[in-house]
Parts: C-alpha cells; sequence; structure tokens
C-alpha cells in the first residue's frame, strides 16, 4: 500500500493539480486493514465495547492478543477470543457468552456477522432493546438470550429468519404483542418466550410453525383466547400458558398433548374434557369476536385470531349491510366446508413430503444440524455442531516438560496411550466398531493387544477447553475418579496430528438404564424387584463418592446424570459414566448437552433461573432415576409422583413386576424419589442422607 501510494505520488506530482497530494499522503499512512470494508475484528471490537463496557470480562477479546502458546494472531479466529468460533473460511460462526457476567446491551453491529449460526449469550445482565439489526442473521438457527434484562418489544423482524430453530427470550422484562410474524419461521421447534410483561393476543399465527414442539407462554399478561390453529402443529409436545390472563373456550384438540399442555391460573378459561375446566355456558365465546355482526372491515392478514376488536358500527347503521338471504348462507357455508376439506387434504400432502424429505433431521439429541450435515466425528473437522473449526497442529497438552497446570507428567504417565494402540484397538475407527455418537463424540468398540475389550470416546480439540492447564486438570480428575460404581478409565490418548482426545474406558456389554425402560413383559428384560432397588442404591453410592461424601477428596458434581449414563454391568452393578467429563469439555459443548437432559425432565427446574449446577441438581436428576427405575417407564408422569406420595402403588410401579415387589421398600422408595425431586433445592436431602435411607433397605 505505502509504495503503491508512493508511486501515485510521483505520477500525480507532473500534473498541475498538486490538492492531491494531501490525499495521497493521508493515504500512504492509513493501514492496509482499516482502508479495507469493515472487518471481522472491528466489528467484534465494537460488539465487545457495547456487551462489556468496562471491560471486564471481554478481556482476551483485543487485537494485540495471541492464542495461548502458538504465536498466532487473534484476529479473530486464531484461538484467543473467548466464546468465537469460526468455520474453514475464517468467518465467525459462533458466539458463546453464556453466564459471562455481562452487563451490557446488544449493538446493531451484531446483524453483520452474517454467517453467524449460533448466538448465546444468556444468564447475564444485558439490558436494553433488541436491536432489529439481529434479523440480518440469515444463518442464525439458534438465539438464546434468555435470563437477562431485556426490555422493549420483540422486534418483527426476527420474523424474516429463516433458519431459525431455537429462539429463548424468556425471564427478562420485554413488553408489547407477540409478533404474528414469529409465524414465518418455518423451521422453529423451541419458542420460548416466558416470564416477560407481554401482553395482547396470542397469534393464531404460530399455529402455521409445522415443526414446533414446545411453546412457552406462561407468566406474561396474555389475554384474550386460545387460538384453534395452535392445536395444529403436528410434532407439538409442550404448550405452557400458565399464569396470564386467558379467556373463552379451550381447542379441543389440546387434549393430544396430554401433560404436555399447561393452563392453570387462567381463571376465564372453560372447555370440554379438560378435568380442572368448568364446561363453557352458552354465553361463552370460543373466542372473541374480531369483527362486530355489521362490521364492513375486512381482516388484515397480521391480525391474530384471538385478538379482541369492537365494531365502531351502530345497531341501526350497520344492522342491514351485509344481510343475506338463508339459501346463500346454507351454499357458504357448504362451500367453505368443501375449502377447507381440500386445503386441510393439501397441508397433509406438503408435510407428509417435507417430513420424508427431512427424516431424522429430530431424532437427535441435538437437533440444531440434520444428520446429514452433521460432519463424521473423527475427521479432520469438528464434531461440534456450534463450530467449525480446523485443529491447531499446536495443540500437545502432553508435550514433554509441559507443566502448565502444576501437575508433573509421571502423574498421568500410567494413563497413557499412543494414537497406534487407538487405531489398532478400532480397526482404524471402522464403521464397524462404531458403537454410536452425539453432538461432539463418537464411541468405539475396541480390542487393545492385551485381549481386554474397551469403549474408546473420540473428542476434537475444538470440543475441549482451550485452555491447554484447564484441559490437564480435567484429565487428572478423571484420572483419580475410581469407584465400583463409576465407569473406569483406563487410560487417555491425545493427538497433536489429529487434533483429537480419545478417552479408553471398560466395554460394559449390558448396556444402558435406557434400554430396560419402556419394555414388554416378552422381551426378557423387565428387572426383577431386587435388582432395581441395588441398582438405585448403587447409582446413589456412585453420587456419594462424587459429591466427596466418601473416598473422593474433591467433591464433583456430575452435572449430567440420566438412564442413559447409567450403565448396567455384567451383574447389573450400575456404572455411572461421564463423570467429571464437563471438565474437559468447552462451555458451549457442555450447554448444547442439556437439550436432552432437559427434554427427559432430568434438569432441576432452579438451572432455569441460575444457570449452575450444584449438588442438590444431582439428587434431582437421581430421584427422576428413582421414578423410572419404580415405574419401568422413562417418562415421570405427573401421576406417578402423586401415586409415590399417597403409596397408590399402581400408580408408580411397574405393572411388568405383576405385584412381586415389597409394599414397606417401595413405600420408602417413592418417598425418597419424591424429596429429592422437591421443586425447591433447599428441601431435598443430600446424597449421603439418601443413602443412610436406602441402606436401611433389606437388599443392601
Amino acid at each position: 500500500m505505502i509504495k503503491l501510494s508512493h508511486s501515485l505520488t510521483h505520477h500525480f506530482s507532473s500534473k498541475p493539480n498538486m490538492n492531491l497530494l494531501p490525499l495521497l499522503l493521508l493515504l500512504s499512512l492509513v493501514p492496509p486493514s482499516l482502508s479495507q470494508p469493515t472487518s471481522q475484528l472491528a466489528i467484534l471490537m465494537s460488539i465487545k465495547s457495547s456487551l462489556d463496557p468496562n471491560g471486564q470480562y471481554l478481556s482476551s477479546w483485543s487485537p494485540t492478543s495471541t492464542a495461548a502458546g502458538t504465536g498466532a494472531s487473534a484476529a479473530p479466529c486464531g484461538g484467543a477470543f473467548e466464546g468465537i468460533a469460526c468455520n474453514d473460511q475464517g468467518r465467525v460462526v459462533n458466539i458463546s457468552l453464556q453466564g459471562k457476567g455481562l452487563a451490557g446491551k446488544i449493538p446493531p453491529e451484531i446483524g453483520q456477522l452474517e454467517s453467524l449460526s449460533g448466538l448465546f449469550l444468556h444468564f447475564n445482565q444485558l439490558t436494553g432493546v433488541l436491536p432489529k439489526e439481529i434479523a440480518n442473521l440469515n444463518e442464525l438457527s439458534e438465539l438464546y438470550l434468555d435470563v437477562n434484562n431485556f426490555n422493549g418489544e420483540i422486534p418483527p423482524e426476527i420474523g424474516n429468519m429463516s433458519n431459525l430453530q431455537v429462539l429463548q427470550l424468556c425471564y427478562n422484562k420485554l413488553s408489547g404483542s407477540i409478533p404474528t410474524q414469529l409465524g414465518s419461521l418455518k423451521k422453529l421447534s423451541v419458542l420460548a418466550l416466558q416470564y416477560n410483561l407481554l401482553s395482547g393476543a396470542i397469534p393464531a399465527s404460530l399455529g402455521d410453525l409445522t415443526f414446533l414442539k414446545r411453546l412457552d407462554l406462561s407468566d406474561n399478561r396474555l389475554f384474550g383466547s386460545i387460538p384453534t390453529k395452535l392445536a395444529n402443529p403436528p410434532m407439538l409436545e409442550v404448550l405452557d400458558v400458565r399464569n396470564n390472563t386467558l379467556s373463552g373456550n379451550v381447542p379441543t384438540a389440546l387434549k393430544r398433548l396430554n401433560q404436555g399442555f399447561l393452563y392453570s391460573n387462567n381463571t376465564g378459561l372453560c372447555g370440554v374434557g379438560f378435568s380442572t375446566l368448568e364446561v363453557c355456558s352458552s354465553l361463552t365465546p370460543s373466542k372473541p369476536e374480531p369483527f362486530g355482526p355489521g362490521s364492513s372491515s375486512l381482516p388484515k392478514k397480521d391480525i391474530p385470531e384471538s385478538a379482541n376488536f369492537n365494531s365502531n358500527c351502530t345497531q341501526t347503521g350497520c344492522s342491514n349491510k351485509f344481510t343475506m338471504p338463508r339459501i346463500a348462507l346454507i351454499c357458504g357455508a357448504i362451500g367453505a366446508t368443501v375449502a377447507v376439506s381440500i386445503s386441510a387434504l393439501l397441508t397433509f400432502l406438503w408435510y407428509r413430503r417435507r417430513k420424508q424429505k427431512i427424516g431424522s433431521a429430530f431424532d437427535t439429541s441435538d437437533s440444531r444440524l440434520s444428520t446429514d450435515q452433521v460432519k463424521e466425528v473423527c475427521s479432520r473437522r469438528s464434531a461440534s455442531p456450534l463450530i467449525s473449526l480446523e485443529y491447531s497442529n499446536g495443540w500437545d497438552p502432553m508435550a514433554k516438560g509441559w507443566n502448565g497446570s502444576g501437575y508433573s507428567q509421571e502423574v498421568l504417565e500410567s494413563f497413557m496411550f499412543n494414537l497406534e494402540d487407538v487405531e489398532s484397538a478400532t480397526q482404524y475407527f471402522s464403521e464397524v466398531n462404531l458403537l454410536g455418537k452425539s453432538s461432539f463424540s463418537a464411541i468405539y468398540k475396541g480390542l487393545l493387544r492385551d485381549g481386554s475389550v474397551v469403549a474408546i470416546k473420540c473428542i476434537a480439540k475444538s470440543s475441549c477447553k482451550s485452555d491447554e492447564s484447564q484441559f490437564l486438570k480435567g484429565l487428572k480428575i478423571l484420572t483419580s475418579l475410581k469407584h465400583e460404581n463409576l465407569l473406569r478409565l483406563r487410560g487417555f490418548c491425545c493427538s497433536k496430528g489429529r487434533g483429537e482426545c480419545f478417552l479408553i474406558y471398560d466395554f460394559v456389554s449390558n448396556g444402558n438404564l435406557l434400554q430396560y425402560l419402556d419394555v414388554k413383559a416378552s422381551s426378557g428384560k423387565v428387572l426383577e424387584w431386587s435388582t432395581r432397588v441395588s441398582i438405585i442404591q448403587g447409582i446413589a453410592k456412585g453420587i456419594e463418592y462424587l459429591h466427596g461424601k466418601k473416598g473422593n477428596k474433591l467433591a464433583l458434581v456430575h452435572q449430567n446424570i440420566s438412564a442413559e449414563k447409567v450403565l448396567i454391568g455384567e451383574r447389573y452393578n450400575p456404572l455411572l459414566s461421564d463423570s467429571g467429563l464437563h471438565k474437559l469439555l468447552a462451555d458451549d459443548i457442555i450447554f448444547s448437552t442439556l437439550k436432552a437432559s432437559a427434554a427427559m425432565g432430568y434438569l432441576a427446574p432452579e438451572y432455569t433461573t441460575t444457570g449452575r449446577f450444584t449438588e442438590k441438581s444431582d439428587v434431582y436428576a437421581f430421584g427422576m432415576i428413582m421414578f423410572q427405575v419404580l415405574s419401568g417407564k422413562c417418562k415421570v408422569s405427573q401421576s406417578t409422583r402423586q401415586g409415590a406420595e399417597t403409596c397408590k402403588f399402581e400408580d408408580f410401579i411397574d405393572s411388568n413386576l405383576n405385584g412381586n415387589f415389597s409394599e414397606s421398600e417401595a413405600a420408602t422408595m417413592g418417598k425418597i424419589a419424591t424429596l429429592c425431586t422437591h421443586e425447591s433445592p433447599e428441601s431435598r436431602p443430600a446424597i449421603d442422607n439418601v443413602m443412610e435411607e436406602l441402606s436401611e433397605l433389606s437388599i443392601c
């Protein structure tokens, strides 16, 4: 740039117009990065100054910082910018800054990151309004802004974000009405708007969201009726409208949601087939009439079905304006019925074709990408759907002489495997040996040279903690965990060339606890009563050890206890897997794994407001597993809980047992499970207290 400017200066110096000299001189002094269009670095620095105005939490966002240990430039995809991930083209695709204490605002510049696919700013103290420019993020699939202090209205422009799958705006101070434009988000599966100050009617357009699974509008100031169309989404599982001021007739089609339809504390609601609702009287309209009986106005497309409008017409001025003969009304009704039937048929055929195209896109626990978009986990690309990074060749946490964590390498040396051993054991990661894969890892069955069978978990470097000292400390914790009810870690391997970490565990042939739930009596997988008691006791012992109550000097919260994480050993000894794994993983990866836990009910309710895991949140998940083991079912219903509270055994004990169980033990465990899943963490017992109760059972 400087040489070019000098040559231009020389060229124009021979011309009469000498006014160009100051301009050319100025150009020669401008750094190349500033003479180009606004760079990602400049955009991110502007975003930083707005999100973190006091510079307390995003100190790593600096043009002069470098990635630790590499000397590489950090602008901005060099690895030093906390919470930033880029794709292969060097474009920012993910910002994960949840729970960082940010107290600023979201600036309009956020809309300039055109490749952004994930924005995670939840559990902060951000304020201000949501900028409409956020709708410029056409690639965004997940937007998490919950648990902040945002105010103002929801920008209707968000309805233009065609790739949005998850929209979380709950636990803020948002006001105004719910934009009808949100009904245009055809890929949306989760819409969470609870605990705001939203008013007005529920837009009927939300019933057009074909892939909607969860809609939470609870704890707002919404009024009017529940639109009939809201029962249309075929994949809808949860509709929560509690604690509003809704009224009118509840659509009977919502009965299909069973306990997924939550509507309490709306005193004006009525309907048939709902146990806690009164039958509507003849004077109660099924919905507020949007137009008076003689209105000459035509409905606008963006008016919600349940919106309440008063006619401006008087009885004398409008009563005869649209009077029709009776025969015309009958013909019109028949024609409308035929039209609706044809429309419904076409919609059904469209949906079937769409569903066939989608395939298993929503079968995985993490629905951020469809399965054909998720790249092979143990390849040269990231295993995480949140981020797609080239592996850093400089990543080598076990390099000789490295002691950044304070631990000598000798402490971990006995657990170290060579990459050659891992490749040989898995037959070079053959598909034949692939046991399964998640959003951040793949698990292979392997045979070591000593003849022992192992399970090898393959984790991409980009899914691990970026700070190598923290990563190594995490490995140290994993190797220190030794208990009869924890899955044993045999060793690990960190590959600099592949940019991957491999965790080698004992192989467990009987699968996980999930495979023993919702089974038929003829399947051969129905667990005997004594086995169920033993499994519950074993899980509790493992958690007790993790929490530092017995044997473990370092107290540890598991964070992700579920039936899938409980492996069943040869003698039906339960083995808790993935203990301490969160110490290795990046924060955004940990968050992505919580979706399945939340969907299955393992996530403690206080996490929504605190964003923190505690020993009591582990106890809550354990209580849910107790209910699952006792009932033999994956889904823990309200009747299951009530049965445990009242000792009504037929409601919470597996019918496959045919009465072959101890009523005294069942009553005790039912009460323990009820206490463990109490809504208030202070009311839940500590795990060592649970073990004291369980140890008194005869099976122990």
